[in-house]
């Protein structure tokens, strides 16, 4: 077989694994699984380290989505076993990522190199972005999943006021370190990776290592610009029927904050949007 082919045969082979996996698990329903495998046939066809950030976000996010399954049954109100993402929000975690990736294939193929804006800033803007994508992916779930399971009380971001657990814009210290502790981990794997992947000078390899507290720095700014953006556009309410915060208004519910606007997938695009651009200005002048 020749090598050009290789590394989309596995590819093929590894999504369709690892996206049946998942849909007999319950983490993703039948579209869910078709979009997942179409986007992570596209990252790890194009370069390795695309591929792992993305398979490290979709691991831990569904591993922890699946964490207290029992006290998150009490508090959300479109609580699904297994979390059982669809392909909306597949596509809303992924689809700005794989644009992004897609574009640096036809620059540069699957040629994997190291951030450098002296030889080519686009690159560098491209792959920051990516790396911004799947930090603010990453650190927005784990602030979520870990963050309801805190005992302390959640305040919404835009006043600090306590609010139920659930509530659209609330946040807890826990969450927040949490989203810090999950951009890391993605900046862990671009980095980790490239070591074996990436050839490049002495000074620029070790100037790489600057990746992972941005990474950690992208992952709290995306939960933070994710919950200013579900405090004023997202609605919030306490529905006395359900006893439990709801996204939509109705004649039982009291309303606690937010619009009407966006609802959480377009919460979550615009965060992960917001982020990226900030990550890849911020990398186009940093390496």
């Amino acid at each position: 077989m020749e090598t050009s082919l290789v590394q989309p045969v596995i590819s093929v082979l590894l999504s369709s694994a690892i996206a049946f996996r998942a849909y007999k698990r319950k983490s993703l329903n039948v579209s869910g699984a078709f979009v997942g495998f179409i986007v992570m046939f596209i990252h790890i066809a194009v370069n390795l380290r695309f591929g792992a950030m993305l398979l490290v976000f979709f691991f831990s996010s569904s591993k922890l989505t699946k964490l207290g399954e029992e006290k998150k049954r009490v508090v959300d109100a479109d609580f699904k076993e297994g979390g059982q993402r669809n392909w909306i929000q597949v596509f809303s975690n992924s689809g700005i990522a794989t644009l992004l990736v897609m574009i640096v294939w036809m620059l540069m193929g699957s040629e994997d190199k190291c951030l450098n804006s002296k030889e080519s800033g686009l690159i560098t803007s491209l792959i920051g972005g990516i790396i911004g994508h799947y930090s603010c992916c990453n650190g927005d779930t784990w602030s979520s999943e870990l963050g309801v399971l805190s005992d302390a009380q959640p305040r919404l971001i835009t006043t600090f006021k306590p609010v139920r657990r659930g509530t659209n814009g609330g946040v807890t210290k826990a969450g927040l370190l949490a989203a810090t502790a999950a951009g890391c981990v993605i900046g862990l794997t671009f980095v980790l990776l490239g070591f074996f992947t990436a050839r490049c000078s002495y000074d620029v390899a070790l100037k790489q290592l600057l990746v992972i507290p941005l990474s950690a720095l992208a992952g709290l700014i995306g939960s933070v610009i994710d919950s200013l953006l579900g405090a004023t556009l997202q609605f919030s309410g306490f529905c006395s029927v359900r006893n439990k915060v709801v996204g939509k208004p109705g004649p039982t519910v009291k309303r606690i904050s937010g619009l009407s606007i966006l609802d959480n997938n377009a919460v979550n695009l615009v965060s992960i949007l917001m982020t990226s651009v900030l990550t890849s200005i911020v990398c186009s002048y940093v390496f």
